[in-house]
């Protein structure tokens, strides 16, 4: 089984440098873009289903990544929503790393619930659609942090429109790749 996260396409809170975190912010024309982008880089017939997150950001990146595979949009799982950033939603960059500079405090759901979430989605995703190759359509720090947690270390910022992919070929989860750049393995 093969599995692939996409970041969903740029919102204008993206661009602006604002924590959206589980606040609903649609994509703006460049994310749409990015979705068109992603599914040409994930490549029809390689695909048998996507999936994504319930925010209207993830979703709609699905719909136009399903419709450039040509594959059906399948359900949203509550498990792939971003992480939940409390007081800090909305704010710019500067302005929450004052308040919280580590991501703690302020509401801000704790990483370990985070990367928990993601672990379950995988668990419902395999369960679900079993031997499948399953695009997933998400969110930035959901996937960070879950493939980080399956790798053993940390990975750098989930581009926009990124794709990275995961397999269980031999045995456990295992991180191929990431913003489209392959893993060295037991680095």
């Amino acid at each position: 089984m093969k599995l692939g996260f996409i970041r969903h396409g740029q919102t204008n809170w993206n661009a602006e440098g604002r924590l959206q975190g589980s606040s609903d912010i649609p994509l703006n024309d460049v994310g749409r873009q990015q979705a068109r982008d992603a599914a040409a880089v994930l490549g029809a017939g390689q695909w048998d289903a996507i999936v994504s997150s319930p925010l209207s950001r993830a979703r709609e990146t699905a719909e136009i990544i399903s419709a450039g595979l040509g594959i059906e949009l399948g359900r949203s799982y509550d498990e792939l929503i971003e992480r939940d950033y409390g007081q800090a939603e909305g704010m710019r960059d500067e302005d929450w790393e004052v308040l919280w500079p580590n991501k703690d405090g302020g509401g801000i759901e704790v990483l370990d619930s985070v990367v928990a979430r993601g672990r379950k989605a995988i668990e419902l995703i395999a369960a679900d659609l079993p031997g499948k190759n399953v695009a997933i359509v998400c969110h930035g720090t959901i996937i960070r942090y879950t493939l980080s947690a399956l790798a053993g270390y940390k990975f750098d910022t989930i581009l926009n429109g990124s794709v990275s992919l995961l397999d269980n070929d031999e045995g456990p989860w295992t991180v191929r790749s990431v913003n489209g750049e392959a893993v060295v393995q037991g680095r």
